[in-house]
């Protein structure tokens, strides 16, 4: 896709800022910072430590899969021609609620310190299901001017319970395309993610745990199943598809196509898998969380391993770079062979990590991770911490569990360059913060 409109997106670009990033919304109990000297020591994970040894990298490396043009073009000449996000926004059917409009309890998720600016939650009909938001992205990631064709546009994965619910739903993934032109009024149109079969002659649905997802350029990168093989799924966000059978079946049947009442999907154009294995605590490192660091050369695909909250084991954080090469957009750097090797990893003192970002402060010699942390207590805020080489620090306030300051069950996490906002989901509410208020709360 052509990058429409650059000069006239960079001139509104302080007027985008200033909307976007707001005035902090009254949404949680004022926040007491305290000082770090009151953080409990045995949650501190302390400074990260590098993985240079090829034993440790040689762990991170992906094998490029990509699905043949052949298949694709014989997929989209059934189903018609592929249409692009502004067709999806178009027909937006579901609207957002802002958050002062929002119930207590849902709410009562957002972050103690720093406070969102900007909160919203979903129409009741989809938290109500088994469905749960996990992961978001935004059009910031997609293009540095912040802009898609004539859209600001926030993308939140959702994911299935794989036990409640319709059998024919279970473990199910897919992404609320919301139209953000409009901060006061946000709607927003389900796409079903699949993935094409029989060489384009079909698709199934793609059941996955959707934890952390990038936009960039126009690939839409997911991250898989726990246990896979797979590490990454990729989706070229120009190939939406229509389907013409409203049905209960997913893929091709007796008159059309059909997914599960779904009005679009989206194929996926290939993945990254790990060539060592499956993933795992004996094997490569499960991603978990993911982000687009802008300030690398080239810019940057950041994970974080996907571990569970209780767990003992120490996660790692590591990027990946992305291609330069303009006949691959938006996909990762790979070598003759077709491999993606880490460019830059850690192990960290911690887990459950949900939320990874990775940025260079200005006079900072290397970047800082941020990382949002689960509690490992059930209903509980979780924590978020800013870690280098040299230690880590962490948002506090007065809540009686001082660290724990972060939203409930948060999600993945995107930072919108251009606004300075940082995007996250907790379990019940989409909401953003200053990047610069985040810093202020890390002590």
């Amino acid at each position: 896709m052509k990058h429409r409109g650059r000069h006239r997106r960079r001139r509104r670009g302080a007027a985008l800022r200033a909307v976007l990033t707001g005035t902090a919304l009254a949404l949680t109990a004022a926040a007491t910072l305290i000082s770090a000297s009151q953080a409990k020591v045995a949650e501190d994970p302390g400074a990260l430590q590098p993985l240079t040894s090829p034993a440790d990298t040689g762990r991170l490396r992906l094998e490029e899969h990509l699905v043949p043009a052949r298949a694709l073009n014989r997929l989209s000449a059934a189903m018609g021609r592929p249409v692009g996000v502004d067709t999806v926004l178009a027909s937006a059917d579901h609207a957002m609620r802002e958050g002062s409009d929002c119930p207590s309890t849902d709410r009562a998720s957002l972050p103690v310190a720093p406070a969102a600016t900007r909160a919203y939650c979903w129409d009741p009909a989809d938290t109500a299901s088994a469905w749960r938001p996990t992961s978001v992205t935004t059009s910031g990631d997609a293009d540095d001017g912040g802009v898609w064709g004539t859209h600001r546009v926030l993308l939140t994965g959702w994911t299935h319970s794989t036990s409640t619910g319709r059998p024919a739903e279970r473990g199910l993934a897919r992404i609320a395309f919301t139209n953000a032109d409009d901060p006061d009024h946000l709607v927003y149109r389900w796409v079903l993610l699949v993935v094409p079969v029989r060489d384009g002659r079909d698709y199934r649905a793609l059941a996955s745990g959707v934890s952390g997802m990038v936009w960039y350029r126009n690939k839409l990168l997911v991250t898989t199943t726990t246990g896979s093989s797979d590490a990454l799924y990729v989706y070229n966000l120009d190939r939406i598809q229509r389907t013409t059978v409203d049905g209960a079946a997913i893929g091709r049947v007796v008159g059309g196509w059909s997914a599960d009442g779904y009005r679009y999907v989206l194929p996926s154009i290939g993945s990254y898998r790990f060539p060592s294995g499956r993933c795992g605590p004996a094997g490569p490192p499960c991603p978990g969380a993911l982000s687009l660091d802008r300030g690398t050369t080239p810019d940057s695909l950041v994970a974080a391993e996907w571990t569970a909250a209780d767990s003992d084991g120490h996660a790692r954080l590591w990027r990946y770079a992305f291609s330069t090469d303009p006949a691959r957009g938006g996909l990762l750097a790979t070598d003759s062979a077709g491999q993606a090797d880490a460019v830059e990893a850690y192990r960290t003192r911690m887990a459950g990590i949900r939320g990874v970002l990775s940025y260079r402060r200005p006079g900072a010699q290397h970047s800082s991770w941020y990382v949002g942390r689960l509690t490992d207590t059930r209903n509980g805020h979780g924590s978020m911490w800013r870690q280098d080489d040299e230690g880590a620090k962490a948002a506090h306030c007065d809540t009686g569990a001082w660290q724990r300051c972060w939203a409930r069950a948060a999600g993945s996490l995107s930072y919108w360059q251009g606004t300075g906002a940082v995007w996250s989901l907790s379990d019940r509410m989409l909401f953003s913060v200053p990047r610069a208020a985040l810093d202020r709360s890390l002590r």
